[in-house]
C-alpha cells in the first residue's frame, strides 16, 4: 500500500472487512478520505496488524440480510435505522480518530457481522487529557505497612489470624499529585511511557473522549458513547480483562507471575476464601477506588455484624426460656373456658383465650424484656459503626489518593460538558467550565419531587390495597366453614398479604428506577457524584416508603382504631384489622422475615443462577481460541453499584429500624452478606466486562441515608417498645402488684357492654376499657409512662451516640500527618518558583521568523524581558 499525504497526519488506521480475503471496504475509503489521504496502489493484501496496547473496545452487530423489492413497512424501517446508524458510527469514528485515538477493525462474519475496533492512545493523548481530568501520579514510595484494625488487635493479644492471607503482586503505595506535563520528570517512572499510566487511568482517558465526542447536532444532544448505546447503534463498549480468570491447568505456576484478574479470582471469587480478608487493594488496582470503596464498606459491615448477630441470637434464645417460665403464658393456656373471646368478624363466632396458647407462647421469643436492651445495643452499634467506619473509609481514600477528590478535582459530567447552554469560571480552579442555571435546574427538581409524591401516593394505595385484602381474605376463609381453615384464618390472611405486598414492592421499584433515571438526567447536573446523589436520594425516598410503609403499618397503627364491641370502626364499610391472635409483634416479625429474608433469597437467586444461565448460552458460538475483545463482549454489561448499595442499605434499615421485633434479623443478614460478598466478587472477575474504573472519595450519599436510618432507628424503637411491645404494661403491672404477674391477663382485657349480644352473652377483648367503653385510669397511668420511656429512650441513646461521635475522630491522627506531608512534596514538586534553564534568545528569534513577525519595538521589549529573566535565573 502506497499513500500521499496533503496535510500533517501522524498515523492512519487500515479498515479491512473479511470475506474469506482482505480487501479494503467502501466506507472504510470514504472515511480515510475525509483525512485528505490519496491512494496510489490498492492491490496489495494486507494483514490486520494491530497498532499498540488496546484500550479500548468499541462494538456493533448488522445483519445481513438484503432488503428485497416489496419488502414490508417493518423491514424498510429497520433498514433506514440502519442506515442512521451507520451515519452517527462513521461521524463519531472520524471524530476520535481527529481527536487523535488509533483505531484498529476487526470483522467477524457468522450468522450476522460483528464488528470490533480496538481504540489506543498514543502517549500525547495521554498526556493531554490526564492533566485535563487532574488524574494522579506518583511522586515516592510509601513504605509504612497497611494494616486494618482486626490485624492490629490479633497481633497485639499474640492470637492466630485465621483470616489472613498473603496475595501477591501487593500494588506499591505512592505520595501522589495530579499530573502536570510540563513536571513530567519530576514523577517516578516517567521514563518509562508504556507503564507510566496504569490501565485504569487510560480507561479513564479513553471512556472522558468517548462520553465527550459529538456524533450529530449538539442540540438534539446527540452527544457521547452513552447515547449511542442507548440507540443501539453500537452493541458495547469496553475496557479489555487482564487475559482469562482461570489458572493454567497442569501446571505448577509461580503467584508472582499471574494476572491481576487471576489474583483475585484465586485470593477473593473463590468460595474457599470466604474467611479470608479481602485484597482492597488489588481490587482498586483492577477495578478502580468506586468498586474497591464498595467492598471495603460491605466487608467491613458484615464484620461488624457478627457482634450483633451474636447478642440478637442470645435474647431469641432467652425467649425459649420464657417460654417455659412466664406467668400470663401459663394463664392462657391453663385458663380452658375462662376467658370467652369476643368475634374478630362480624360472621366469626365467640372463641376461647385459651386456644392461642401456642401462639402466644411463639410470642414470647420476639417480645420480651431482652429485647429493650438489644434495641438499645443496636442503636448505639449502629452509631458506633458509622463513626468507625468514617475512620476507615478516610484511611482508604488517603491511601488511594482520593482524600480531595470531591472538593478539587472531580471534574464535570462529559455529557454536562457536551450539552449544557453556557459556560462559566470556576471560582476555585480558575477554569472555563460549562454551566447550567440554578433557576432552571431547581424548577426541574422540583418537577421531579412531585412525581416522586404521585409514586409515593401510589405505594400508599397499594398498602391499603393490602389491608383490605387481608381483611375480605378472613371474611371468606370463615365463610368457607372448614375448620382447619377458620382456626388459622387470621396467620394465612397474613402471610399471603406479606407475600402480595413483597411482590408489589418488587414490581413497583422497577418501574421507579427507570423512571428516576429519566428525571434525574433531565436536571443537568454537573458532577458525576452530584449526579448519582440525587438519583439515589429519589429512589431511596420511593423505596424506604415501598419497603417500610407495610411493616410501619403493623407496628404502628394495626389494631389502634378499632374501636370495641358495639362501637367498632370501619373502612369504606369493612371493619378495622385487628391485631391477630398473638399480637401485633409477632405479625410485625413474619412482615420483616418474608420482606427481608424473601428479598435477599430472590436477589441470591437472579445474581446467581440467572447470570451463569446467560453464560452458558453465550459461550454456546465461542471457539477456545477466540480472541479476548470476542471473550470480553459475551460477558455480561456491569451496571454499577446502586444496586448492590441499595439492597444493603435497605437491609441496614430492617435490622436497625425494627430489631425490636426481630432479635433474628442481623444474624439472616449476616449469612446473606457472607454469600454476597462472594457472589458480587465472581460476578465482576468472572461473569461482567470490565467496568470503567471511576475515583470516590467515600461511599457518596449512601452514609447520609445510613445516619438518617440510625435516627429513625432510635425513635422507631422506642416507639415499639413503648406502645407495641408488652415490656411497659408488664412493668407497669408488676410495680402495682408487688412485683409478680399473677392476673395480668385479665388486667389486659376489657368486658364487652351489656347490650353487645342479644342473649346478653358477655365476652372480652383486648383494651383498657371498662363496661361502658371508657377507657379505665390504668390507660392514663401507662400512657405517660410511655411517653415518658420514649423522651427518655431516645435521649439517653442520642446523648451516647454524640459522646461516641465525640471520642472517636472521623480521621485518624496518623492520616493527617500523611495528608500534610503529601500536600508538602506536591508544593515542592510542583513550585513555580524552582531556578528555570536560562532561554537563549536565538530560540526567541526562531520562533518569531518562523511566524513570520519582524522585531518590533513591542517584540524587543519581550526580548529584553528574556535576557533579565536568564540572568537572575543563573
Amino acid at each position: 500500500l502506497g499513500c500521499h499525504f496533503y496535510g500533517q497526519i501522524e498515523m492512519i488506521s487500515c479498515w479491512l472487512e473479511a470475506y474469506g480475503e482482505y480487501k479494503f471496504a467502501e466506507q472504510s475509503l470514504s472515511l480515510i478520505g475525509n483525512y485528505n489521504v490519496h491512494f496510489i496502489y490498492l492491490n496489495m493484501l494486507i494483514p490486520c496488524i494491530h497498532l499498540g496496547p488496546t484500550d479500548f473496545v468499541l462494538v456493533w452487530e448488522e445483519s445481513l440480510a438484503v432488503l428485497k423489492d416489496g419488502a414490508s413497512e417493518k423491514d424498510k424501517s429497520s433498514h433506514a435505522t440502519q442506515d442512521s446508524h451507520r451515519k452517527w458510527r462513521e461521524d463519531f469514528l472520524s471524530r476520535l480518530q481527529a481527536a487523535g485515538i488509533d483505531q484498529e477493525m476487526v470483522i467477524l462474519q457468522a450468522k450476522k457481522k460483528i464488528s470490533y475496533v480496538l481504540l489506543s492512545a498514543p502517549w500525547s493523548v495521554l498526556c493531554y487529557y490526564a492533566e485535563e481530568i487532574s488524574l494522579r501520579v506518583p511522586l515516592q514510595m510509601v513504605t509504612t505497612p497497611n494494616y486494618n484494625w482486626s490485624e492490629r488487635m490479633l497481633e497485639k493479644t499474640k492470637i492466630p489470624n485465621l483470616m489472613s492471607q498473603d496475595v501477591p503482586s501487593m500494588p506499591p503505595d505512592y505520595y501522589t499529585c495530579m499530573f502536570r506535563t510540563n513536571k513530567l520528570e519530576r514523577f517516578l517512572g516517567s521514563e518509562n511511557k508504556e507503564t507510566f499510566f496504569k490501565t485504569t487511568q487510560r480507561h479513564q482517558v479513553l471512556y472522558e473522549i468517548l462520553a465527550r465526542t459529538p456524533y450529530g447536532a449538539l442540540k438534539r444532544g446527540e452527544v457521547g458513547i452513552e447515547r449511542l448505546l442507548s440507540e443501539k447503534a453500537f452493541s458495547a463498549a469496553y475496557p479489555l480483562h487482564e487475559g482469562p480468570f482461570q489458572m493454567p491447568e497442569g501446571k505448577v505456576v509461580d503467584p508472582q507471575s499471574l494476572s491481576m484478574r487471576q489474583i483475585l479470582h484465586q485470593y477473593w471469587a473463590r468460595w474457599a476464601s470466604w474467611k479470608n480478608y479481602q485484597p482492597l487493594d488489588h481490587i482498586r488496582e483492577y477495578y478502580g477506588e468506586k468498586i474497591a470503596l464498595y467492598f471495603a464498606w460491605l466487608g467491613f459491615y458484615t464484620g461488624w455484624l457478627l457482634p450483633a448477630a451474636v447478642v440478637g441470637t442470645l435474647v431469641f434464645l432467652f425467649g425459649f426460656w420464657l417460654m417455659v417460665t412466664d406467668a400470663p403464658a401459663r394463664e392462657i393456656c391453663e385458663s380452658k373456658d375462662e376467658f370467652v373471646m369476643c368475634p374478630l368478624c362480624k360472621i366469626c363466632s365467640y372463641w376461647n383465650l385459651s386456644s392461642i396458647c401456642t401462639t402466644f407462647k411463639a410470642g414470647l421469643l420476639f417480645d420480651n424484656g431482652g429485647t429493650v436492651f438489644f434495641s438499645i445495643f443496636m442503636a448505639l452499634w449502629a452509631v458506633t459503626f458509622l463513626e468507625y467506619w468514617k475512620r476507615t473509609s478516610a484511611v482508604l481514600a488517603h491511601r488511594w489518593d482520593c482524600s480531595e477528590f470531591q472538593e478539587t478535582e472531580e471534574r464535570p459530567r462529559p455529557e454536562f460538558t457536551a450539552t449544557a447552554p453556557m459556560t462559566l469560571r470556576n471560582p476555585v480552579t480558575g477554569a472555563e467550565e460549562p454551566y447550567f442555571p440554578k433557576r432552571r435546574r431547581l424548577n426541574r427538581t422540583l418537577t421531579g419531587g412531585m412525581v416522586i409524591m404521585i409514586m409515593v401516593s401510589v405505594v400508599l394505595m397499594f398498602v391499603v390495597a393490602i389491608i383490605l385484602y387481608r381483611v375480605i381474605l378472613s371474611i371468606i376463609i370463615y365463610k368457607s366453614h372448614n375448620v382447619f381453615l377458620i382456626f388459622s384464618a387470621g396467620r394465612i390472611a397474613s402471610l399471603t398479604g406479606s407475600v402480595l405486598n413483597l411482590l408489589v414492592i418488587l414490581m413497583l421499584s422497577r418501574v421507579y428506577i427507570y423512571l428516576a433515571q429519566i428525571l434525574t438526567r433531565w436536571e443537568m447536573h454537573r458532577t458525576q457524584t452530584k449526579y448519582e446523589d440525587m438519583f439515589i436520594l429519589k429512589v431511596f425516598i420511593f423505596q424506604f416508603v415501598n419497603f417500610y410503609s407495610s411493616p410501619v403499618y403493623i407496628a404502628f397503627f394495626k389494631g389502634r382504631f378499632v374501636g370495641y364491641p358495639g362501637n367498632y370502626y370501619n373502612l369504606l364499610g369493612i371493619r378495622n384489622e385487628d391485631c391477630g391472635a398473638g399480637g401485633c409483634l409477632i405479625e410485625l416479625a413474619q412482615e420483616l422475615l418474608v420482606i427481608m429474608v424473601g428479598k435477599q433469597v430472590i436477589n441470591n437467586i437472579q445474581e446467581f443462577i440467572m447470570p451463569a444461565d446467560n453464560g452458558k448460552v453465550k459461550e454456546g458460538g465461542q471457539t477456545q481460541d477466540a480472541a479476548p475483545w470476542e471473550t470480553d463482549y459475551e460477558l455480561l454489561l456491569c451496571e454499577g453499584l446502586f444496586d448492590e448499595y441499595l439492597e444493603m442499605v435497605l437491609q441496614f434499615g430492617f435490622i436497625t429500624i425494627f430489631v425490636a421485633a426481630c432479635p433474628l434479623a442481623p444474624l439472616f443478614a449476616l449469612i446473606n452478606n457472607w454469600v454476597e460478598v462472594r457472589l458480587d466478587a465472581q460476578k465482576f472477575v468472572c461473569q461482567y466486562r470490565r467496568p470503567v474504573a471511576e475515583r470516590a472519595q467515600d461511599i457518596g450519599i449512601w452514609l447520609d441515608i445510613l445516619q438518617v436510618i440510625t435516627y429513625f432507628a432510635v425513635i422507631s424503637n422506642a416507639f415499639l417498645i413503648a406502645f407495641t411491645s408488652d415490656f411497659l404494661p408488664r412493668l407497669y403491672y408488676r410495680y402495682n402488684n408487688d412485683g409478680n404477674l399473677q392476673g395480668y391477663v385479665n388486667f389486659t382485657l376489657g368486658t364487652s357492654p351489656s347490650n353487645f349480644n342479644a342473649n346478653n352473652t358477655q365476652c372480652r377483648y383486648r383494651g383498657y376499657r371498662d363496661r361502658n367503653g371508657h377507657f379505665r385510669p390504668e390507660y392514663f397511668h401507662l400512657l405517660a409512662c410511655r411517653l415518658a420511656f420514649v423522651i427518655i429512650f431516645e435521649h439517653v441513646v442520642f446523648l451516647i451516640g454524640r459522646l461516641i461521635d465525640f471520642m472517636v475522630p472521623d480521621i485518624p491522627e496518623d492520616v493527617e500527618i500523611k495528608i500534610k506531608r503529601e500536600h508538602y512534596m506536591a508544593k515542592e514538586a510542583l513550585a513555580e518558583n524552582e531556578v528555570r534553564t536560562p532561554v537563549p534568545l536565538s530560540r526567541y528569534l526562531l520562533v518569531n521568523r518562523s511566524i513570520n513577525q519582524p522585531i518590533n519595538q513591542s517584540n524587543l521589549y519581550i526580548i529584553h524581558r528574556v535576557i533579565l529573566a536568564s540572568f537572575f535565573n543563573q
